[in-house]
């Protein structure tokens, strides 16, 4: 009876790896596009707005640092590339670079426990040593805080609270998140997202520079960068996208305490501009263009945290697929309540890259750059693995492993009445 269940062991794990490896390389996955045909990946991505929006949208591909097509939609006003939207935790990848330009200016250290920088709140006692939740971890999700934020955002007419009472009790949490902010897990002991870390970032760079944090950001990051659109405060009325639910119905502006966290307002030009900073450019321009060290966007871009055994997080930016150079596919997404979604995406060493910028969709952002990043590198984004393509491989996986079950156990069976049979 060993031999039967040993095989059936062996054949299982077998199968286990081989629907792990056809979804990560999306075997029988059909591509949006030829590949290298932008145009046609644009269509595509156009053909899904028709198909699944009733609101708006802003899509600019990038090849080799440059725009090359775009995309503009909408059914309330028009919007185009000066278009401002807020664009969620999308945020968190700007915040990480006004943080990191405070690591190079040797204003904090990466290792370093974040409460050495924070003067105004503190992390609540409790089961784990809070000298581990370091500013590295907190960009990386690593730092052990379990609140799984998510914020709302707070309707017109609602008091906005101040970052101190946020931290201290949040009130704008999403219905799925825990929403304390503390030490739940050991810090380092593998990735949680936490909207709340980044909170304590933003924080942290307030009381390190003693700036506004918008006022910290406009200068060091956004003016260098010419991301004239861009502010984490007060868009501007005359060019803010409506904002829609996802039945095509007049949404909720909403405002947030979190702003480093989920409510950055930027266009798709400005979007565009941040990620060609991303590589070198024209005229000997050196990656980060003089925010950031090249070095430190490397940094940026290291493996920090893994799921399921892929590399998955960097500081500050997600890490969706291995590209041919030994790099990867880089970026954020954003959702915020009711129906905005919004993703910026590029592989640095080609300076390809795609920016999507929606409401009246959850999940319409997400779901093209995730098509476009397989479509750039043939391997299927983690975050499409797990937010899409789970149903299906779960199913392809339960056959499979119905039929190997079944058909050892027949096996079994049989060979136990051949030993029953008299000789």
């Amino acid at each position: 009876m060993r031999r039967p269940i040993l095989t059936g062991v062996v054949l299982l794990a077998l199968w286990t790896a081989l629907v792990g490896l056809g979804a990560r390389n999306g075997w029988l996955r059909p591509e949006p596009a030829p590949a290298g045909d932008a145009a046609a990946f644009l269509r595509w991505a156009s053909s899904q707005y028709a198909r699944d929006s009733k609101g708006n949208i802003a899509i600019v591909l990038l090849e080799d640092g440059r725009p090359a097509q775009s995309f503009f939609a909408s059914n309330g006003r028009p919007v185009d590339e000066r278009t401002q939207f807020q664009v969620a935790s999308l945020s968190n990848w700007l915040t990480a670079w006004g943080v990191m330009a405070l690591v190079e200016d040797g204003r904090i250290e990466l290792d370093a426990p974040v409460s050495r920088y924070l003067t105004r709140w503190s992390l609540p006692p409790g089961r784990y040593d809070n000298s581990g939740v370091t500013v590295r971890r907190l960009l990386a999700h690593t730092s052990g805080l379990t609140d799984g934020l998510g914020f709302q955002g707070f309707a017109p007419g609602e008091a906005v609270p101040s970052l101190e009472q946020e931290l201290t009790h949040v009130t704008d949490a999403m219905p799925s998140a825990d929403g304390v902010v503390r030490v739940g897990a050991k810090p380092g002991s593998g990735w949680r997202y936490s909207g709340g870390g980044y909170l304590i970032l933003q924080l942290m760079i307030e009381d390190v520079t003693g700036e506004a944090f918008d006022a910290y950001m406009r200068r060091t990051v956004f003016e260098p960068l010419g991301m004239d659109e861009s502010t984490f405060e007060n868009p501007d009325p005359a060019r803010f996208a409506d904002v829609f639910a996802a039945d095509g119905s007049p949404a909720t502006h909403y405002r947030f305490a979190a702003t480093g966290a989920a409510s950055l307002y930027t266009s798709a030009a400005d979007l565009t501009a941040f990620l060609q900073a991303q590589s070198p450019g024209p005229g000997g321009a050196p990656a980060g263009r003089g925010v950031l060290a090249p070095e430190t966007l490397r940094e940026m871009a290291t493996p920090q945290a893994k799921l399921f055994g892929l590399p998955v997080w960097g500081l500050g930016e997600s890490l969706y697929a291995p590209t041919a150079s030994g790099g990867f596919v880089v970026g954020h997404d954003g959702q915020n309540h009711p129906a905005i979604n919004t993703t910026a995406r590029i592989d640095p060493a080609t300076g390809d890259g795609i920016v999507v910028l929606a409401t009246g969709s959850s999940t319409l952002a997400r779901e093209i750059g995730g098509e476009w990043t397989f479509w750039q590198t043939g391997k299927v984004g983690l975050d499409t693995l797990v937010l899409s393509d789970a149903p299906c491989i779960l199913a392809v996986f339960g056959a499979g492993s119905v039929v190997i079950v079944g058909s050892v156990a027949a096996a079994a069976l049989a060979r136990r009445r051949r030993a029953r049979r008299p000789s």
